[in-house]
Formats: structure tokens, C-alpha cells, sequence
């Protein structure tokens, strides 16, 4: 890779430990702000270079919210740029570390990954020279102040990137507020601040988002969730459905529920665009009745008629409603269910065009309508209001719309 130019936000990142720096003596960098904005790269090259010029013989942490998306979205664009600087990167994948030589200096980088309150345990007992956290606001904040205490060695210090979240959020109160405080020179990043960026990429990526994730992600901002959750959804977002016969697989989403909404969405796809093409929604509180798992799933084989499902996506706690699919030989997925990043990933489809919602479907255009963020929540939660089909919907974009690596562990079913 080819640098022709930084920016001066990269810059500082880059050379903030340097000799020459007025900034040498902080104790930490903190490097926030929108998306594709080039501070996760230069904090990389800055971190790995200080490491190598300061010390010889010790070792560091790379934490992630998983080691796997560590190494997708840190390691693997970082490790070529190393190489081609004169660098020899050893990657021990079995051992999640790795091992960085120049001249006769060598030093260890051990993998970590932040994803909830047990991985703190993860990183007890290592002493390390030095931390880097990719997305910090991904993790808990019990992993993050254990692997801050196990920076001990003499010179250490703390680097932190991450794109906004609320402000109520712990590390935007205890370190982006706290920073002068904390001895962490604090830098601010926008897309401009990316030089490698064009203006159709810069437009591409502001038309991905609406509400507060464009404020979060495009303009950088720590604000609250309010409004509706998909501000940018109207009636003419209502699409005819394709043609039967351009359609090449089909697939089911479900939300079950006995004292409340049970939701299920019949998709199919056509030229690489799923569309929910039809619905069932039945709410036992106003019907005056409930409904058992067998009806259930004599309504979801109504849904279907008998085409040939590739999926069956199912709320994972569902388990008496996955255990009766099963017994229909049905191809049962349980979904991926983190609200916010379903959240983030549903609306990008939507609003790409390559999840489309069919005229008909009205339980779910009126959820649309109504399913709104909890202003009273310190975090980002939607209401528990008018929320199944927007949960179902949620469950497919996550499972499977927006996967790469469809139906792993899917199967074909003949009806």
C-alpha cells in the first residue's frame, strides 16, 4: 500500500508519541468520529511503530470486540502495510499472538477479544507494555478497565478508537469527557479527514444512514436515539412483489409469541433482492385467545404453500416453537439477535433496496410507522411497543439478508 498523503488528524495520530511531539507525555490516545473517516488504520501504523522504537522484549494487547472481527477489520489491512514498511510479522493464528521483528528488535502481540463481561478473565495476569482497543465502544467496560490494568511496564500507554454510540454511554462519560483529566489527547475524526476517500465514496456512505446513525456515523456525533427507529420508512418504500417465476429460493422469519403478537414473514429472492412477499400476524390479547405451537405451525405451512423453504429464522428463545418446526423436518435457523447491530443492518438493506417490503404486507408497514427508541433508556433500546414484526424482520436481515456466507447449516427441505 501507497501513502501519498495524511491528514493532519492522521498526522497527529500517527507522531503524537514522537520526540519532537508536543503531545509525547499523554498517557493515552483517543481517536473517535464517523465512519471511514482513517483512524483506525494510522492508529494501527502509530501503535506498532511506537511499540517497535520504545521497547524490545515485551508484550502488547490487540483487543477486539471478538479476535475474529479483530483480524478482519484490524489485522488483515494492517499487516501488508507493516511488510511492506521493512517489518516481519509473525502470525500465530493457533495462538492468537503475533510477533513483530525490525533489526534486533522483537516484540509480542497478543489478540484479545471484549465481547461481554466474562472476557475480563481472558486477559488476568498479563503484564503488557502497552493496549489498543479496536471499537471500544463495543465492549464492556469491565474488559476494558482490566486490560487497562495490566498496562504496568514503564512508558506504557493506552490507545482507544471507536465510532460514537449515546452519550450516557460509559467510556464517553468516564474518558471522552474525562481526557484532560486522564492525560489522553483526545482527536476527533470526519470523513474529510480521509484523504484516500472520494466524494462518490463520501456520498455512498451518507446515503447508508438516516437518523442518529447518520449523526453517529457520518457526522460523528455522541447523541441520544430518539424518534422513530427507522425515521426514513414511508408507503412508497411498498413494492409489488417479482414475478412467481423469478423467484429462486424462499425463506421464513419468525417472532412467536402466546400473550403477545406472533409475527411471520414468508421473503423471497429475485435477482439478488429479497422481498417479503406476505405475512402472518395474529395477537391473542385482541383475538381473545391463544393459539399453541401446533396451530402455529399449521398457520406458518398456510403461509408457505408448500413452496420449498431454504430457512426457517426463529428467535433463539423460542424453544418450545424451534423443538415443533424440527418435528416438521423444517430447516430451522435461530437468529442472531443483537438488537442495535440488526437495528444498523436492517436499515441498510432497507434503504439499498436489497430488503423490500411487498404491498399487503400492513402488520408490518404499520410497525414501521410506530416502532420508535426509548428516550428514558441511558442506552440505546427500542420500546418493547409495536415491535414483532420489527423483531422478525430484524431476525432475517441479521440471519440471513445480510450475511455473506447464507444458511450456514441450512437445509433443503422437500415439502
Amino acid at each position: 500500500m501507497r501513502f501519498e498523503r495524511f491528514s493532519a488528524q492522521q498526522a497527529s495520530a500517527l507522531t503524537w508519541w514522537c520526540d519532537s511531539a508536543e503531545t509525547r507525555d499523554f498517557d493515552a490516545l483517543i481517536c473517535d468520529g464517523a465512519v471511514r473517516s482513517g483512524k483506525t488504520l494510522c492508529m494501527g501504523l502509530s501503535f506498532l511503530c511506537w511499540a517497535m522504537a520504545r521497547f524490545n522484549g515485551q508484550q502488547f494487547g490487540l483487543c477486539g470486540k471478538t479476535i475474529v472481527s479483530l483480524r478482519r477489520n484490524f489485522l488483515n489491512p494492517l499487516l501488508p502495510v507493516l511488510r511492506s514498511f521493512g517489518f516481519t510479522c509473525a502470525d500465530l493464528v493457533s495462538k492468537n499472538h503475533i510477533d513483530v521483528y525490525m533489526g534486533r528488535r522483537q516484540n509480542r502481540f497478543y489478540l484479545f477479544g471484549g465481547k461481554d463481561e466474562g472476557s475480563a478473565a481472558l486477559i488476568q495476569g498479563v503484564t503488557l507494555a502497552g493496549v489498543l482497543f479496536d471499537e471500544v465502544a463495543l465492549m464492556p467496560r469491565s474488559f476494558v478497565e482490566q486490560a487497562c490494568a495490566r498496562c504496568s511496564v514503564e512508558g506504557g500507554k493506552l490507545w482507544f478508537n471507536c465510532n460514537p454510540e449515546s452519550p450516557g454511554h460509559w467510556f464517553y462519560q468516564e474518558w471522552i469527557l474525562k481526557a484532560e483529566e486522564r492525560r489522553a489527547l483526545y482527536l476527533h475524526f470526519c470523513m474529510a479527514d480521509n484523504p484516500s476517500l472520494s466524494r462518490r465514496i463520501r456520498a455512498r456512505y451518507e446515503n447508508m444512514y438516516s437518523g442518529v446513525f447518520y449523526r453517529r456515523f457520518i457526522l460523528g456525533e455522541w447523541v441520544v436515539a430518539e424518534g422513530r427507529v427507522y425515521d426514513f420508512f414511508d408507503a412508497s418504500m411498498l413494492k409489488d412483489p417479482p414475478r412467481e417465476a423469478d423467484i429462486s429460493e424462499y425463506a421464513v422469519s419468525c417472532d412467536y409469541g402466546t400473550a403477545n403478537p406472533a409475527s411471520f414473514g414468508l421473503w423471497g429472492r429475485s435477482r439478488g433482492i429479497w422481498y417479503r412477499l406476505r405475512e402472518y400476524y395474529y395477537d391473542s390479547r385482541a383475538e381473545g385467545a391463544q393459539k399453541t405451537d401446533a396451530e402455529y405451525v399449521r398457520a406458518l405451512l398456510a403461509l408457505t404453500e408448500g413452496r420449498r423453504l431454504r430457512a426457517v429464522v426463529v428467535d433463539p428463545s423460542a424453544a418450545s416453537f424451534i423443538e415443533a418446526l424440527r418435528r416438521e423436518n423444517l430447516p430451522v435457523l435461530k437468529a442472531e439477535n443483537d438488537v442495535l447491530s440488526g437495528i444498523r443492518l436492517t436499515a441498510d438493506l432497507l434503504k439499498s433496496g436489497k430488503l423490500v417490503i411487498c404491498k399487503g404486507c400492513e402488520a408490518s408497514a404499520r410497525e414501521f410507522s410506530l416502532y420508535r427508541w426509548d428516550e428514558g433508556r441511558s442506552g440505546d433500546a427500542p420500546l418493547k411497543k409495536d415491535d414483532h414484526a420489527m423483531d422478525e424482520i430484524r431476525y432475517f436481515a441479521s440471519t440471513v439478508a445480510g450475511r455473506k456466507n447464507e444458511y450456514l447449516g441450512a437445509t433443503w427441505v422437500e415439502r
